[in-house]
């Protein structure tokens, strides 16, 4: 008989809760989060606005700390870290793309993306990040700044970005949420395909149910609780 050997999820939840206070009253906005992410799997987080998506995705990130419960991400539990190990961490299996792109003005468009590699230390990272930029269809925006570029462009060094690390995980929040309908399609349909590519984990957070359903698993969030 062999024994099948079952492999730990790159991400685990185990009773996530997150409290603040305004004024003297409690606010719950997660509430006893159960969840877990396979290596290789594309989880859409939805729900609708105010119902704990974005905040779920800020603690597995370890970017915020939970009132209480664990998360474990790649089999580490990220909140016995301090806030130096998290970010180490991070740098090591994270990526991410944001709803408002989050790129540094005063750097051009290789220089964004060679940011990450440079932190680590990465010898070869500009020949890295022009590659990765040319892959996203920039070839001719490499020394460009983030205000000559349009929303889709900054979307597109913002996932050049996220991918250049080869990360293990890819945290995607409203990714499309700044642009319109046509722009966000393709960038949803150049991030799957470089997610397929890199065979990256993909827990993406949206609003939008037929974006959800291009995942192979959907998560639904209602008023800070999972309800499916």
């Amino acid at each position: 008989m062999v024994n099948k050997i079952v492999s730990e999820p790159i991400l685990r939840t185990t009773a996530l809760t997150k409290q603040v206070f305004t004024g003297e009253k409690q606010l719950t906005i997660l509430q006893d989060i159960d969840l877990h992410v396979n290596a290789g799997e594309a989880v859409a987080v939805i729900g609708a606005s105010g119902s704990g998506k974005s905040t779920l995705l800020g603690l597995l990130a370890g970017l915020d700390i939970p009132t209480s419960g664990k998360v474990h991400l790649d089999s580490v539990d990220i909140f016995t870290l301090d806030e130096d190990e998290r970010a180490a961490l991070r740098s090591k299996i994270l990526g991410f793309v944001f709803q408002s792109f989050q790129l540094l003005p005063a750097l051009t468009a290789i220089e964004n993306v060679m940011l990450p590699l440079e932190l680590s230390a990465v010898s070869n990272a500009e020949q890295t990040s022009q590659r990765l930029l040319e892959r996203v269809g920039l070839a001719s925006r490499l020394h460009h700044y983030p205000k000559q570029l349009s929303g889709g462009e900054q979307q597109r060094v913002a996932i050049a970005r996220a991918f250049v690390t080869e990360p293990k995980l890819l945290l995607a929040d409203e990714p499309t949420g700044n642009l319109d309908s046509a722009t966000g399609i393709q960038i949803i349909e150049l991030m799957f395909e470089l997610n397929r590519e890199h065979g990256t984990t993909l827990v993406l957070v949206t609003h939008d149910e037929a974006l959800s359903r291009r995942c192979s698993r959907q998560i639904r969030l209602a008023d800070g609780k999972l309800v499916q």
